[in-house]
């Protein structure tokens, strides 16, 4: 079985919990996420599975896009609700104030990878020294924040909490973005609740609870829940090849090209079986195809 689940996390557990429970119920060893999602968050979570494990690595760098819950007022250790509060003010500043510090984020920056996070630092995780209390210097990383949108501002007592919608690169912490916000606005901020509506080109209406796997189990259907994983890969301009070139691609042997010139390309046998992603290579003055990723399929004796 192989091919590529949408999950929609529930809050409460971690992503590889999510793992763990799709490998029993698929009876497969080779699961694989493609980008964690914190405990507290919900949404989009694609999963890898069998052969489709390959392509994991190109799913990484994707976009992705949440909505988010962000309450100013307060700021937390952990830059989001399950931390304790360091700071604690009025908001004293306008609606329209708030929708300026906001939008201002959006393009290109560096953003510094907060404490309670799984990077790690000569080799240890953030989030380990930051339970024994340890703070340690971090370098900023480039992020770009590509859209924002801002759904409702409802202010409570002295609190504001914003909803808005963000469309980010991969690397992008929106715990830290909410953090940084309340910091622009001199009255704190974090995050108290996280969707993620899109990873890639998967979007949350393409995705399945644990109950609604459950259940298509039962009906003994659980292959039509799985999306093919060149799907994943749709960025990439797509070539078929004959038989006799995939049986040279397999064997680590160049092919000809024609006129595609971009890095990486999905590789189509003539039948339109899907076999691997390929690389352009330069030999002999001319474009060549070679193989980056084989995936192969068996059923046409590949």
């Amino acid at each position: 079985m192989n091919g590529i689940i949408i999950v929609n996390k529930p809050t409460g557990i971690t992503s590889f919990d999510v793992v763990s429970r799709i490998r029993r119920l698929y009876q497969i060893k080779k699961v694989g996420h493609t980008g964690t999602l914190d405990p507290d968050a919900s949404g989009v979570l694609p999963l890898c599975i069998g052969k489709a494990t390959k392509v994991i690595e190109y799913l990484m760098d994707e976009d992705k896009a949440y909505r988010v819950g962000l309450l100013l007022g307060a700021a937390t250790d952990t830059q989001d609700a399950t931390g304790s509060i360091i700071l604690e003010k009025p908001v004293l500043v306008s609606d329209e104030e708030i929708e300026t510090a906001i939008n201002s984020f959006m393009g290109d920056q560096e953003q510094i990878p907060p404490m309670y996070s799984a990077v790690r630092i000569k080799g240890k995780r953030l989030y380990e020294l930051a339970r024994r209390g340890i703070e340690v210097e971090r370098s900023p990383r480039p992020i770009t924040i590509y859209k924002i949108d801002i759904l409702n501002i409802e202010r409570k007592s002295d609190k504001v909490h914003v909803t808005f919608e963000v469309e980010c690169s991969k690397g992008t912490y929106v715990r830290t973005l909410c953090h940084d916000i309340g910091q622009l606005l001199g009255c704190g901020g974090h995050m108290n609740s996280l969707i993620r509506t899109r990873s890639g080109p998967f979007m949350l209406d393409d995705s399945y609870t644990l109950d609604d796997l459950e259940e298509i189990k039962s009906k003994m259907k659980l292959e039509t829940a799985l999306i093919s994983m060149d799907k994943a890969l749709l960025k990439m301009p797509s070539v078929y090849i004959s038989h006799n070139n995939a049986l040279r691609l397999k064997n680590g042997l160049s092919v000809p090209l024609g006129g595609l010139t971009a890095d990486f390309i999905r590789v189509y046998h003539e039948s339109g079986v899907f076999l691997a992603i390929g690389k352009t290579i330069q030999e002999d003055a001319h474009l060549r195809l070679r193989t980056h990723k084989w995936i192969g399929n068996d059923s046409i004796g590949l």
